[in-house]
């Protein structure tokens, strides 16, 4: 009896490419054909094609276990994780990869990235403390404190949400979800003590007041979480201070 978790089913991979030193030919697509098993991820094809096919193929990629976020590209018009996407569960003979919409893109799959982190910055996103921490204790929570961080820590910063941002695509300067998330993480947290501070960068036309609540962010996030949520309450938190 065969064993259909063996059996290899031949797809094309079509990907988008892009070549800084290629005159005219900057931009075009390549297709590769490889025989996949099931459980092969897009990552783990697109690593064949690199070491037995085309070395010169550019992409990130790290962890290989959805958590650094390197990998995130769009698959088949889709956002998604490389290394957590299963080529069979597309159900397509033909997968198309491109690099994130709305980045620049530095060579074939790999984007620049600096003006994400740049307006992730602008939000300082970390716990910002005013009194002095306890000589014999770490900063206590409750734990209906700490449940309210749970869907804003597990961002992996991978730019599939802001790459879906229509805002995003026609505002250069829009901080964009992840910036969002990342500043309610902190705002929401029981131990910061300077909330002002993470809202400063948000209230202008580049900032809250710039997302339509398209929910695109919401549906192409890998980890399932609700960037439209925070910035709402972000919205609420801002209001609530301008009225004092």
């Amino acid at each position: 009896m065969a064993n259909h978790d063996t059996e290899k089913k031949l797809i094309t991979f079509r990907v988008k490419r892009f070549d800084p030193d290629g005159g005219e030919r900057k931009r075009y697509t390549q297709e590769y054909k490889i025989e996949v098993m099931k459980g092969q991820s897009v990552l783990d094809c697109l690593n064949e094609i690199r070491w037995k096919q085309d070395g010169s193929l550019t992409f990130r990629r790290s962890c290989k276990s959805g958590i650094c976020g390197s990998c995130a590209m769009t698959i088949n018009g889709v956002n998604r994780l490389a290394c957590e996407t299963q080529v069979l569960a597309l159900g397509s003979s033909t997968i198309t990869v491109e690099p994130l919409k709305g980045f620049a893109v530095i060579k074939d799959l790999a984007v620049d990235i600096d003006p994400m982190v740049e307006k992730l910055l602008a939000v300082k996103p970390y716990l910002i403390t005013k009194t002095p921490p306890p000589s014999d204790a770490e900063r206590i929570q409750s734990p209906a404190e700490r449940a309210r961080l749970d869907g804003l820590y597990e961002c992996i910063l991978c730019g599939a949400c802001t790459s879906s941002c229509p805002s995003f695509w026609a505002d250069e300067r829009y901080l964009g979800p992840h910036a969002f998330l990342k500043a309610y993480r902190f705002i929401a947290d029981s131990r910061d003590d300077a909330p002002g501070e993470h809202l400063d960068a948000l209230d202008d036309k580049h900032g809250l007041w710039r997302c339509h609540t398209i929910f695109n962010c919401v549906e192409a996030c890998p980890k399932s979480l609700n960037p439209t949520k925070a910035i709402e309450a972000l919205r609420r938190e801002l209001v609530k201070e301008k009225i004092g």
